[in-house]
């Protein structure tokens, strides 16, 4: 869509209301739902249209590309991370001893270790996210995060694309509606969880999705349970209390859950402390990653996911090591790379703090979480910084450059949330899906992607938690 013509568009508020309601119908049309916040765990009259913006985003088509393609390079670096264990000791090193969160992963990765990986088929689903960075006049792919568990969101971006290109075709922009990449991330994740399960080798056993007790995004899980059942693979939703009340190992350390057998576990829940209400949740995270069952992820590939594993990865010499003599690939995934810096104690750990109080706007605080709502800006920054500057306390966070985007107008469209123009940012992410058994990489691709946008008012962008929508972009 033309700027201009966008504008022209975002100016008629009579026909803004029209295309508002014609969007929500077509999103509810499509099956683009999510239950209400009021009822997370009924879909009887309580469900509605997944928020999204009204137009699709405007992007340069080179950014996406690079995007695209750096994908696989992800997903065989995060692979790597996982199978190197000496790394991960030195990498987490100082964060363990003052975060208790991965300091428990952690101890359940030397668990692991001590008694030999059980299952030599490895599902790795992950997500990484990028904004386009302007600085200059030029414009560059820099990434947020790498999400190694519970990548949401895949069955969702797979019913978006349909939305957008109705409101472009209503709107008289049969071109630009063309524009609009297919997207099907749901389809890509689903058949490397069916690899997995074929390679398990047991029909009787089920794919286990292990989920939140209250889900409003069980839409988008459900579209990716439902390719599974298309190749009549048969799955299960447990929580960790039913995988406590009611899990075991055999002699070959087979996972039977309710007396069936678990080929997968994949988790879409267990990334955050508060997921493991006791230490039964705890007790069952172990049990199923000394199973037989293929995790996705195992254990180090979440670890690999931290945010003190990005730190690290962006220090000299370090890509080098998982890619020897590919120097190609290094320059690939380091220019998406926005400045890391440690703060773990010493001289580097205190010119970062130094730094990060002088010029708190620059940067992003960020602590060793998932899920959302966890990163810290401006002048909270001084405040958290402030009281553990000098305290090992500190080790718990790193600190990223603060990626400065050109923000674009759009309506976002939620219930309950009045009609307006907004000034939005932007961020992109794309699947990766790979299955490796033993040394022989059986799949390795980029599966879609998946398009979130916020308020330019708001520093956290999570669709969840209310803060962002659901979006496409729009190639030029």
């Amino acid at each position: 869509m033309a700027e201009g013509r966008r504008n022209d568009l975002l100016m008629n508020t009579t026909l803004i209301n029209e295309l508002a309601e014609e969007a929500k119908d077509s999103a509810l049309l499509q099956g683009f739902l999510i239950r209400l916040k009021e009822s997370p765990n009924s879909s009887e009259v309580r469900v509605t249209y997944a928020p999204i913006t009204l137009f699709p985003t405007p992007m340069p088509k080179a950014i996406f590309l690079q995007a695209m393609e750096v994908q696989i390079h992800f997903n065989i670096l995060v692979d790597k991370i996982s199978q190197d264990p000496d790394f991960l000791q030195e990498a987490l090193a100082s964060t363990i001893t003052v975060d208790d969160f991965t300091a428990k992963l952690f101890k359940i990765h030397q668990h692991v270790l001590k008694e030999g990986r059980s299952q030599s088929i490895v599902l790795g689903l992950n997500r990484s996210d990028y904004m386009w960075d302007q600085k200059d006049g030029h414009t560059s792919l820099k990434q947020i995060e790498i999400n190694t568990i519970s990548a949401g969101a895949g069955g969702a971006a797979a019913r978006m694309t349909d939305v957008h290109r109705h409101i472009l075709k209503v709107t008289g922009q049969l071109e630009e509606s063309q524009r609009i990449i297919d997207n099907n991330p749901a389809e890509g994740l689903a058949k490397a969880l069916a690899k997995a399960w074929e390679l398990y080798g047991s029909r009787r056993a089920v794919v286990m999705f292990l989920v939140a007790e209250n889900e409003i995004n069980i839409m988008d899980q459900r579209v990716v349970e439902n390719e599974l059942w298309k190749r009549n693979i048969a799955t299960i939703r447990k929580r960790f209390e039913d995988v406590s009340a009611s899990g075991n190992l055999d002699k070959d350390k087979r996972l039977f859950v309710n007396c069936q057998e678990v080929a997968v576990v994949y988790f879409r829940y267990g990334y955050m402390p508060q997921n493991y209400k006791s230490e039964k949740a705890w007790d069952a995270r172990l049990m199923m990653e000394c199973s037989l069952a293929v995790k996705c992820p195992d254990i180090s590939t979440h670890l690999a996911g931290t945010k003190k594993v990005q730190q690290v990865l962006a220090k000299p010499g370090v890509l080098e090591h998982f890619f020897p003599d590919q120097p190609q690939v290094v320059e690939q995934v380091r220019a998406t790379f926005a400045g890391l810096y440690t703060l773990d104690m010493g001289a580097e750990g205190d010119e970062t703090v130094a730094m990060a109080l002088a010029t708190p706007d620059r940067f992003v605080l960020k602590p060793q979480r998932e899920g959302g709502g966890n990163n810290i800006y401006g002048q909270e920054i001084c405040e958290v910084l402030g009281k553990v500057k000098g305290s090992a306390e500190r080790m718990a966070y790193i600190l990223m450059d603060k990626i400065q985007p050109v923000p674009t107008r759009n309506c976002l469209l939620g219930r309950g949330k009045p009609l307006k123009i907004s000034s939005c940012l932007s961020e992109l992410g794309f699947f990766g899906a790979y299955v490796r058994q033993g040394n022989d990489m059986l799949m390795n691709d980029c599966v879609g992607y998946l398009m979130r946008t916020k308020s330019s008012e708001t520093s956290e962008g999570s669709v969840i938690s209310g803060t962002a929508v659901w979006d496409n972009p729009l190639l030029f």
